[in-house]
Parts: C-alpha cells; sequence; structure tokens
C-alpha cells in the first residue's frame, strides 16, 4: 500500500530511515501533477473526499463551469460499520459541486480531480495503519504486548502467527469527522518542540486532521468502538516531482486500554532496539 521508505521520526520530514515509528506513516501519491507547494493547506483539508461521502451529492455540472470533471466513484477498501459493503468516495464531479454548495467558490476546477485522487490514496493508507493497529490489539491487550515486544520489525511475523490462532472479524469504520481546525495534543506538543528546537522538531503542522470511529470485534465476540486520531502532514516531494505525505495515525486516548495500547507500541520497540535485542537476533 505504501511506497517509500518509512519516517524514523513520528513528527517528519525525515524518510530515510527503513524503521517506521509508532503512527507515522510515509505515503508517496500514485501518479498525479499535484504540488503541495502550490496548493494551500485550506484547499488540501476542503477536498478530502470522506467529508463528502453521502452519495446525493449531485452529479450535474456546476454553474459557470468551464472544466469537465469525471462523475465516476471509487469503491474504497473500508468497510461500512452501519450497513455491508465498504464505503464509497464521490466523483469529483461531486466533490465540486458539494464544495460550491458549501460556498467555497475559489476551489481551482482543474485541482479537483487530482486532490480527490491523492485523497483516496491517503484514506486508504490511514485505513491500513488502523488495521495495523487492530492486527495488534483487537485480542486484547496480552496478545497485544506479544506482537509489540519485538518492536516494529518482529510485528509481521509475531502478528501473523496471533492471528492464526484466532478468528477475528476485520474492523469497521462506523463514522469520521474531518477537524482541520482542531489541533491534537500530539501536534500541539510538537508544535511547541518545534518552536525550541526547531533543528530537531522542524516541519509544518498538520494540514488536516480527521478522527474516525472504528468498530471493533474482540475474541469473545463483542463490539467495542474506538476513536482514531489522524494527523495529515506534508513531506518534501520527491525528485521527480510527486507529493509526500506522512500519516500520524493512533487510537485516541479515551480509555486507559487506548493509553496502554500506544505505550506497548512505544515502548516495545524502545526496548526492543534499546536492549540490543534486534542486533543479537541477527548474528
Amino acid at each position: 500500500m505504501h511506497a517509500g521508505t518509512s519516517a524514523k521520526s513520528s513528527y517528519p520530514p525525515q524518510k530515510h530511515s527503513p524503521r517506521p515509528s509508532e503512527g507515522s506513516c510515509p505515503v508517496k501519491a500514485p501518479n498525479t501533477s499535484l504540488n503541495p507547494s502550490n496548493s494551500s493547506n485550506t484547499s488540501l483539508s476542503r477536498l478530502n473526499p470522506l467529508n463528502y461521502m453521502p452519495s446525493n451529492i449531485p452529479q450535474s455540472r456546476a454553474t459557470n463551469q468551464t472544466t469537465s470533471l469525471s462523475i465516476e466513484r471509487e469503491l474504497s477498501s473500508i468497510p461500512r460499520g452501519d450497513v455491508d459493503g465498504n464505503w464509497e468516495y464521490p466523483s469529483p464531479q461531486q466533490m465540486y459541486n458539494a464544495m460550491l454548495r458549501k460556498g467555497y467558490d475559489d476551489t481551482p476546477e482543474d485541482a479537483v480531480e487530482s486532490m480527490v485522487a491523492v485523497h483516496n490514496f491517503l484514506n486508504e493508507g490511514a485505513w491500513g495503519e488502523i488495521v495495523d493497529w487492530e492486527r495488534r490489539f483487537s485480542r486484547g491487550l496480552g496478545h497485544g504486548w506479544e506482537a509489540c515486544r519485538r518492536g516494529e520489525e518482529g510485528f509481521r511475523e509475531t502478528a501473523d502467527r496471533i492471528a492464526n490462532r484466532h478468528d477475528i472479524a476485520p474492523p469497521k469504520l462506523l463514522r469520521f469527522q474531518g477537524r482541520p481546525n482542531d489541533l491534537t495534543p500530539k501536534a500541539r506538543i510538537l508544535d511547541m518542540l518545534r518552536r525550541v528546537y526547531p533543528a530537531r522538531f522542524g516541519g509544518d503542522l498538520p494540514f488536516d486532521r480527521h478522527d474516525w470511529l472504528v468498530q471493533r470485534r474482540t475474541v469473545q465476540g463483542h463490539t467495542q468502538e474506538v476513536r482514531y486520531v489522524i494527523d495529515y502532514y506534508s513531506g518534501p516531494p520527491e525528485p521527480t516531482g510527486e507529493p509526500v505525505f506522512y500519516l500520524d495515525v493512533r487510537p485516541a486516548i479515551d480509555t486507559p486500554t487506548a493509553a496502554l495500547e500506544r505505550l506497548m507500541r512505544w515502548g516495545g520497540d524502545v526496548m526492543y532496539r534499546g536492549t540490543g535485542a534486534a542486533a543479537r537476533e541477527k548474528t
């Protein structure tokens, strides 16, 4: 799913390290002419298709519209929690009509299709990160620690072994909320650190924030609602011009269990590398 290498820090934009950090994922956009340096953060956050999922948005061409936009809708890989099937992204034409309906008359027509493609890609990447969290912790904290204690490098092998023990239904997305004007506590802390230590924590604020409410199925067959927060960052573009984005995806600390999950994933990776276990296993 994710192209490019992973960032060393959960606050990018370094992407030279091969080790993914807790919750941080750099994604290189698919072939598109979108250049984030030429697009305002406001436009990027406005044009997230997840904010315009209703299917009753008209497909008709808008008044005074000069550019033809596609009316094809793309089916996401994200299962719905309310009905059978997956969430469906709106078409670029629906997106443009929705933006006009909300009063965003300055939306550039020729940028809508590229922005829709990029945001669909980012939303798929965000869902992939949530699935990784759920693979670790949907079976309980004990199994979660077993998946985390060997760090990020050992997660895949460990998680597959744990998954083979219990057949659990995959998570589903119940609902979502775009909150581009509300910084998460983590983003606020990183912004303060950036002001004090710009060389270490340099970078921009997130250009978008989403809260996703996910339905988790437990080993006992119960369902739980878990809120995930997602910070979207822009990174330096590739030498070829493709934009690069970083996703910081993690459970919101709404419960002690969510706090423990984040501590286990971060602490397990730090301990695994800090104690030299990773190096010993390679020798």
